[in-house]
């Protein structure tokens, strides 16, 4: 018997593995991502005391990616995008993000076997909000790309993020996560007592210094590595980005964005502790964050999660 087997079009912008566990084009909806929000298990579902104000950040949308002037962009290849919005607060680089400074979406799957290699894509373009004259580049800090993983024995979450903005000084590098905090107290601005565990979250917690470098996330490569972002805040132009993270060895692989590639073998993330409940987690998720007090948006054409 013979068979024929087909793929959406616009899977053909990406480079998957053989077994594509995923391939979401927010055309067609939202595909399971939301945003991140506060486990609300205490009395009057209350969120658990923390020293970082996650029910601040804002929600994510389906999006259009309309101007004021420039009209509306819509995706890639077609109407709708995911965006990430941040609200209009920023504190600077080196203190923990203002509440609001933030936005997180976020999938939640499992996988069902021991696997060899996952690979995260997306198609993704970024800006800041057209409020005011000139060119806002410089309010827009960083984006996230990032995997929560826990495989039955640690926790552990790769991920990669592009520092673009400095407290007003363009940076333009790259970072992979891995903590060097010295305990979860550390990684947490020295608050006590809390749920976070050292190497968890690194989006959020880990500290910060004024040069750009944490304790979250260490320089990949040198220089600066140039993103497009057009000349006006109205113009958007698509970005191609992919992480490739070995689960048997847990440790990176390679990642590219942008023509250009960054081998990255040797390299791991901070392993945790064992979560109870989450065995076989894989939830692949994206930050953005704002550099001052000014919205910022991140838009998601679509995203490609891959095995072998």
């Amino acid at each position: 018997m013979n068979y024929v087997i087909s793929a959406p079009i616009g899977l053909s912008k990406y480079k998957p593995l053989p077994h594509i566990m995923c391939y979401d084009d927010f055309d067609n909806g939202l595909n399971g991502w939301m945003d991140l929000r506060c486990n609300l298990v205490e009395p009057g579902f209350t969120p658990r005391k923390s020293i970082y104000k996650q029910m601040r950040n804002a929600p994510v949308c389906l999006s259009a990616a309309a101007f004021g002037w420039a009209g509306t962009h819509g995706s890639m290849d077609g109407l709708y995008s995911l965006k990430l919005s941040t609200r209009p607060v920023a504190d600077r680089y080196e203190n923990m993000p203002a509440p609001g400074a933030s936005s997180m979406a976020i999938k939640r799957l499992t996988f069902q076997h021991p696997l060899n290699l996952v690979q995260y894509e997306t198609w993704f373009a970024y800006t800041v909000e057209q409020d005011r004259f000139g060119h806002g580049e410089k309010d827009f800090r960083a984006i996230s790309f990032c995997m929560d993983i826990q495989d039955g024995t640690y926790r552990y979450v790769p991920g990669i993020r592009y520092v673009n903005s400095v407290n007003g000084q363009l940076t333009k590098r790259w970072q992979y996560s891995h903590s060097i905090a010295k305990s979860d107290e550390d990684w947490g601005y020295g608050s006590k007592g809390e749920w976070f565990a050292n190497g968890i979250d690194p989006q959020w917690f880990g500290r910060r210094r004024p040069d750009g470098s944490t304790d979250s996330f260490q320089w990949l490569g040198e220089g600066k590595h140039e993103l497009c972002y057009n000349e006006t805040d109205d113009k958007i132009n698509w970005i191609y980005f992919r992480m490739t993270f070995d689960l048997a060895k847990r440790e990176y692989v390679e990642m590219e964005c942008m023509g250009k590639v960054f081998d990255m073998r040797g390299l791991k993330p901070t392993l945790a502790r064992r979560y109870s409940n989450i065995d076989m987690l894989i939830n692949p998720f994206v930050n953005v964050e704002n550099d001052t007090n000014r919205r910022v948006y991140l838009y998601m054409d679509s995203f490609c999660l891959s095995f072998q």
